[in-house]
Parts: C-alpha cells; sequence; structure tokens
C-alpha cells in the first residue's frame, strides 16, 4: 500500500498519529509529532503484586508519579492488572523498553502505553422489566 492508498484525515493524520506541519515550503518534510503520553498498562500481574512492588520496579526508569492496581468491586482482589504513570514520556518509553517482558512477582509482564477510555456511553445498564402489560382485561 502506498502512501496515496491510506485513508487521511482533515489533520493530516495517515494512520491516526499526528503529523506536525512547519511554514516550511511546499514539498518540505513533515515530522512527526510523539503523541507518547507517560500513562502505562501493565498487565499479566500476580494477584500477590502489591502498588509498592509495582512502583520499586518502574522506580529504575525514572520518577513514578502514580500507581494504581485494578481490583474487583466485590471481592478486592487484584483483577491482573494496573496503571504506572511516570514523570516524563521518555521515562515511560524506557520503562516499556525494560518492563515489557520482564518478570516481576513470579509473572511476566505485558507494559505498554495506556489508551484513553473512550467517552460517552459506558455501556452497563440493561435490567428492567421489559414490556408494559397492558390495561384493565375483560372478563368472559
Amino acid at each position: 500500500m502506498t502512501r496515496g492508498d491510506r485513508p487521511s484525515d482533515p489533520n493530516g493524520s495517515l494512520d491516526g498519529r499526528h503529523i506536525a506541519r512547519t511554514n516550511a515550503p511546499e514539498g518540505a518534510v513533515e515530522r512527526e509529532v510523539n503523541s507518547m503520553g507517560n500513562r502505562l498498562y501493565v498487565g499479566n500481574l500476580s494477584f500477590q503484586s502489591t502498588a509498592d512492588s509495582l512502583r520499586a520496579a518502574f522506580a529504575p526508569f525514572g520518577s513514578v508519579t502514580d500507581v494504581h492496581l485494578v481490583t474487583d468491586r466485590e471481592s478486592g482482589q487484584s483483577r491482573g492488572f494496573g496503571f504506572v504513570t511516570m514523570g516524563t514520556a521518555q521515562e515511560a518509553a524506557k520503562a516499556i523498553a525494560e518492563m515489557n517482558n520482564a518478570t516481576l512477582d513470579g509473572r511476566p509482564l505485558r507494559v505498554n502505553e495506556a489508551e484513553e477510555r473512550p467517552q460517552g456511553n459506558r455501556g452497563g445498564g440493561g435490567g428492567g422489566r421489559g414490556g408494559g402489560g397492558g390495561g384493565k382485561r375483560e372478563r368472559w
């Protein structure tokens, strides 16, 4: 597939990444903006992993500003994944490179940039009792 075959959005993105345009003459090279965030998804965590053990594992790669382990609402047990926020995008990139597939508490981690939650309707709802009944019915 050539560049011309790819769909393009009005912002000049060919594949969802942002492209920075300079005031350079036409035909000049465009540079891609690194839109990497500093929030990381960390998956395949052991149920024995704690926020402190996660913080300690990521600290060698920069400042860890936040750690959030996701737990089950009912039982309070870890769901096996969490999020680590690094101080900068560069620290986050370094942590991904070093920690993806690294072992923590006996499990190989899955580490990548966290995706933003979709906004709007978050599902749920449901339930209810279904359709209405009828009014009063004549008896024969």
